[in-house]
């Protein structure tokens, strides 16, 4: 590029597949400008089974059996893989709070892990093009239903009281008013 004197702008990141990844993020923040969780690879090696092989073979099983609530591979695991993933974006942000972070793969495109994804601080979800627009809706539902509170101001008392004396002033016009007749 310097050869062409071409300049352009780019960041430099990494991905959290591992859990040493995960665990070891404020290390890794320090090079890293943005992190995006492969969360397949990163359930696979949580799990520390394949997913081609749990699929085919015992997922469906853990599942009836309620070993399992969900598919892992289709939904974050918010205990499991989801606490590494939180767990990340905290430590990471402690060393670089403008860190950006983000998800690709099939979970990028799930409803339920993309609210997790909002909750725990995630700037971005990344899925297959056919996902997209389920995405887009999930992520608006998770920006309103987790949206901050606004506080109504409280009344400030002197007015609520020049209010009621305003009040007792009409009152007792009409009366005099009422006498008088």
């Amino acid at each position: 590029m310097g050869e062409k004197k071409i300049k352009f702008e780019y960041k430099f990141g990494s991905m959290i597949e591992i859990p040493r990844a995960a665990i070891t993020a404020a290390d890794v923040a320090r090079n890293a400008e943005f992190f995006s969780f492969g969360t397949n690879d990163l359930t696979q090696m949580t799990y520390g089974y394949s997913r081609d092989d749990a699929e085919r073979n015992f997922l469906i099983t853990y599942q009836e059996q309620g070993i399992l609530l969900k598919n892992p591979f289709q939904t974050i695991d918010r205990h499991g893989v989801g606490t590494l993933m939180q767990w990340a974006i905290s430590e990471g942000r402690k060393t670089r709070p403008d860190l950006e972070v983000g998800i690709c793969g099939e979970h990028g495109g799930d409803p339920d892990s993309i609210e997790w994804c909002h909750m725990i601080g995630n700037n971005y979800v990344s899925c297959s093009p056919f996902r997209v627009p389920i995405a887009r809706l999930a992520a608006a539902h998770a920006a309103l239903k987790h949206r901050p509170v606004v506080a109504k101001k409280p009344v400030a008392k002197k007015a609520a009281v020049k209010k009621v004396a305003a009040k007792k002033v009409v009152k007792k016009a009409v009366k005099k008013v009422a006498k008088k007749k």
